[in-house]
C-alpha cells in the first residue's frame, strides 16, 4: 500500500532510509538549495521526480504546505524488538527504550521521535491499538526523524514490559503523583521509559508494572507539561547520568 509523504524534510530523510520511493512531485516554480539536493539525491537513489505546478501538487497532497514536495512511499514498516536490541549491542551500549502508553497526538508523536531519534535511543514501543499512527502528520512533526528510528508495534504493553524485565532491563515511568523526581534518583541500566498520554498518564495496569516512578519537578503555577517536553527532559536526564560515553 502507498502512502503520501509532504514536505522536504520528509521526503529528504526517507530518501536516506529504509522505505521505498516510488516517486516524486515537486513544485516547478519553486527551485533552491535544499530542493536541489533532493533531485540529486533521488537521482542517486532512482526515484522518478515529475515536476507540477501548484494546483496539482494541493490536488494530489491534500494539503497546502506542502512545501512544494511529495512523495509516493510505501507504508511504514514497523521493527521488532530483536532489532533494538542488535542495535544497542552494535554500539556497544545498553539499551535505552521508550514504551509510549496511549499517545494519540501525531504532532507530540513526532516531537518525541525526533528527540528520540537526536537522542540516540535504541528504539521506541507504541501499543498497536490507542496510539497514532505513524502518517505523513507524524513524518514532519519528526522532521523526518521517523526514517531513521526503529519503531516497534506491540498489542499488550504489559506483556512486553514483563518481556523486556526478563531481558534484564528497568522499567521506569514518568508520573506527576511520583514520590521521587528525576533529578534526585540515579536511573539503572539497561531501561525502558514510559511516558503517557497527556491528561490521562500512564494506564494504571502499566504503572503498576514499573520499577520506578519519577516526576518532573514544577515549581510554577501549571504543574504539568506537554507529553513531548516532558519525554524530551527525562531522555535526556538518563543521557547526562549515563556520561558521554554511553551517548556517543
Amino acid at each position: 500500500m502507498k502512502e503520501k509523504l509532504a514536505g522536504v524534510n520528509s521526503v529528504m530523510e526517507a530518501l536516506k532510509g529504509r522505505r521505498k520511493i516510488d516517486k516524486i512531485y515537486m513544485l516547478n516554480s519553486r527551485q533552491n538549495k535544499r530542493t536541489e539536493e533532493l533531485v540529486r539525491l533521488a537521482g542517486k537513489k532512482g526515484v522518478y521526480v515529475q515536476y507540477v505546478d501548484k494546483p496539482q501538487l494541493d490536488r494530489l497532497s491534500g494539503l497546502v504546505n506542502h512545501q512544494g514536495v511529495l512523495a509516493l512511499v510505501e507504508s511504514y514498516e514497523y521493527a521488532d524488538l530483536d532489532q533494538v536490541f542488535q542495535l544497542a549491542a552494535k554500539r556497544g551500549e545498553d539499551p535505552f527504550i521508550l514504551i509510549l502508553d496511549g499517545l494519540e497526538d501525531p504532532q507530540n508523536l513526532g516531537s518525541i521521535i525526533r528527540t528520540a531519534e537526536c537522542a540516540g535511543v535504541h528504539g521506541i514501543i507504541v501499543p498497536r491499538h490507542g496510539s497514532a499512527e505513524i502518517n505523513q502528520g507524524v513524518a514532519r512533526a519528526s522532521a523526518g526523524a521517523v526514517e531513521h528510528v526503529l519503531l516497534v508495534q506491540e498489542t499488550n504493553l504489559v506483556n512486553t514490559i514483563k518481556n523486556l524485565k526478563q531481558k534484564g532491563l528497568w522499567i521506569a515511568g514518568a508520573d506527576m503523583a511520583a514520590e521521587s523526581d528525576c533529578f534526585s534518583i540515579s536511573f539503572p541500566a539497561p531501561l525502558a521509559l514510559v511516558i503517557g498520554s497527556e491528561g490521562k498518564g500512564i494506564r494504571r495496569l502499566v504503572k503498576e508494572n514499573c520499577d520506578l516512578l519519577v516526576r518532573i519537578p514544577m515549581w510554577g503555577k501549571l504543574q504539568s507539561l506537554n507529553a513531548s517536553v516532558s519525554a524530551a527532559l527525562l531522555i535526556y536526564e538518563v543521557l547526562r547520568q549515563r556520561g558521554k560515553s554511553q551517548i556517543l
